[in-house]
């Protein structure tokens, strides 16, 4: 068995959306530097391109920024005929995109709460599907990961975050239905479940770190966006062929206390 060849991600392409920054711009920088195409999917079209050029300058491949608002299927559905002009076939899709509010449950209004679920369920859903239209009309089956959240197996503390809880634990839901309906593509369907991982927006709220570790086993740390990157290649390559449906958490310990 060539262990290297089955991580490997030599000549795969695919998108990553909300990959101007964060994880998202971590896991496209690492797909790109292992010698995958990549198309960055951003709702702000100027971001996704600047983004897209940094990459390409630091891994030397193939990486183009496009504008999409995912929470629009017709969006949606325009970006991947701009990816497959500019690429021509999808072996991979990751759903990243995601937004949070913090409004209290009795306080958030109807339009943020609105904007949460459309953004971080819908539009995965928009996304997955889009990609699995494509990739069964190739006939090659292919891979689709979606980001979801330790959040849909806990409720965070001292957040509130009901929104945000609900539409991660929708995430891994949909998921695991996606993965049962697309089996028959040979299209696997996958999701991680980050714990806190330290972006700028954690990073910021100074005054709950504390709080989040104290939470954890003794001896752990929040995370960074690098420490999710193999378990993307793992799903991405064919190392995880034989995985569907899964729900990986990657959380530095959070969720078993």
């Amino acid at each position: 068995m060539d262990v290297k060849k089955l991580f490997s991600l030599e000549g795969r392409k695919g998108f990553i959306t909300g990959g101007t920054q964060g994880i998202g711009e971590c896991i496209a920088m690492a797909f790109s530097e292992l010698g995958a195409e990549v198309a960055i999917i951003g709702r702000d079209t100027k971001k996704a391109e600047a983004a897209a050029t940094k990459i390409a300058a630091k891994s030397g491949g193939k990486v183009i920024g496009y504008g999409c608002d995912v929470s629009s299927p017709e969006a949606v559905d325009n970006m991947l005929v701009s990816y497959v002009a500019d690429f021509g076939q999808l072996d991979f899709a990751i759903n990243n995109a995601g937004i949070c509010a913090m409004d209290p449950a009795l306080e958030i209004s109807p339009q943020t709460y609105e904007s949460v679920i459309d953004v971080n369920l819908n539009g995965v859903f928009y996304t997955a599907r889009a990609a699995a239209k494509q990739m069964v009309k190739q006939g090659k089956g292919g891979s689709i990961i979606s980001t979801a959240s330790m959040s849909a197996h806990i409720i965070n503390q001292p957040q509130t975050i009901a929104a945000y809880c609900a539409s991660k634990a929708g995430v891994v839901q949909l998921t695991k239905a996606l993965a049962v309906e697309l089996s028959k593509y040979h299209i696997r369907v996958n999701c991680v479940s980050p714990g806190y991982i330290q972006t700028d927006l954690v990073a910021s709220l100074k005054d709950m770190l504390g709080i989040w570790v104290s939470k954890m086993p003794e001896g752990a740390r929040l995370g960074f966006p690098e420490d999710l990157i193999g378990t993307y290649i793992f799903l991405a390559s064919d190392a995880s062929a034989w995985a569907t449906g899964s729900d990986v958490v990657v959380d530095g310990g959070y969720t078993i206390l």
